[in-house]
């Protein structure tokens, strides 16, 4: 089989992706084409992505008003949901990926990056999955009432009490847990807390570009080793500090895949999120040529297949409740 049939029988997943944000700043919509940006349909249809995590980012000017933040972009993913259902299906449970497929649709995974959204509440975090959410990264790089990011390097904070109640109740819901951004402190625990795979939807190896947003070798294979996922992200300075390419991208994951296997990478472009891309993934268009690049390096089409999205497949199917589950999982609320 060619790389580009394999592409296209293969499920390709991009775990993270800020278009919802994007759009909303930009004032443009999924389906206009050329407006600028990394993705709009035509570029996901090109690209050959069959599921994408889209997510409703808080940033940091948000912090007072997080919640509120959180309810517009929420309201602009189902906005688009709305005015390209032919295209897109909504994805809440692990029937939904194939039954999307099946339809000649693209899923679409709604996803909360920075727990300020939560307002310190339980209730929201449940409200939040009422509304569609199924993975949420815990921090961005600043502290939250969860943990401290990356970037707080005086205090380098673990999960809080209310962190830890989060983690449990995802892990009783049904959410993915996302471990991108968090300090290695919070990471521990929450490898700690957590009883379901955990997954750091975009992150690259520290070995080989020393980052801190970048994982060490000790988290991967922790990470892997309860069967989570990371994913690779094209941001240059995660990729190489002077020289970020497709083959430096490379260099992570077959690093990655030394220390964790290969079943622990997939792919979180951090499309629309990031101001640059390395040069020869520009947008999300160009995903068939990440799996060229896979196929030249000598990776088994099995191998490919899971690293271009089988990997995130078996996290969702182990954490995501089945269609039955989702209709009896707010009647245990845990009080």
């Amino acid at each position: 089989m060619d790389w580009l049939s394999l592409h296209h029988q293969s499920v390709v997943v991009d775990a993270h992706c800020d278009v919802l944000t994007a759009m909303e700043v930009q004032n443009r919509r999924l389906n206009e084409a050329g407006k600028g940006g990394h993705v709009d349909l035509e570029r996901l249809r090109r690209g050959g992505i069959d599921l994408l995590f889209m997510a409703a980012f808080i940033a940091p000017s948000y912090r007072e008003r997080a919640v509120a933040r959180a309810m517009i972009l929420i309201d602009r993913f189902y906005s688009e949901l709305e005015a390209n259902g032919e295209e897109l299906m909504m994805v809440t449970c692990y029937e939904d990926i194939a039954a999307a497929r099946a339809a000649g649709k693209m899923g679409v995974l709604l996803t909360i990056e920075g727990g300020e959204a939560l307002g310190g509440s339980l209730g929201v975090l449940r409200i939040l999955y009422r509304l569609g959410v199924r993975s949420i990264t815990l921090t961005w790089n600043g502290r939250n009432e969860l943990a401290d990011g990356v970037a707080e390097e005086s205090t380098r904070g673990g999960l809080t009490r209310f962190g830890r109640e989060v983690v449990r109740e995802m892990n009783r819901l049904g959410m993915l847990v996302d471990v991108s951004h968090i300090s290695e402190a919070g990471f521990w625990d929450v490898l700690e807390v957590s009883s379901r795979p955990v997954v750091a939807t975009h992150a690259n190896s520290r070995y080989i570009c020393d980052h801190r947003r970048n994982l060490s070798d000790e988290q991967i294979r922790a990470l892997a080793a309860q069967g989570g996922v990371i994913g690779l992200c094209f941001y240059p300075p995660f990729v190489h500090p002077t020289q970020p390419s497709l083959s430096k991208l490379l260099d992570h994951l077959d690093h990655m895949v030394q220390v964790g296997g290969i079943g622990c990478v997939g792919i979180g472009s951090d499309f629309d999120g990031i101001e640059e891309t390395i040069p020869e993934l520009k947008d999300a268009s160009c995903l068939p040529l990440l799996t060229e690049a896979l196929y030249q390096r000598g990776y088994r089409a099995e191998e490919i297949s899971a690293i271009l999205g089988g990997n995130f497949l078996r996290v969702l199917h182990q954490v995501l409740p089945g269609r039955q589950e989702q209709s009896t999982v707010m009647s245990n609320e845990v009080k």
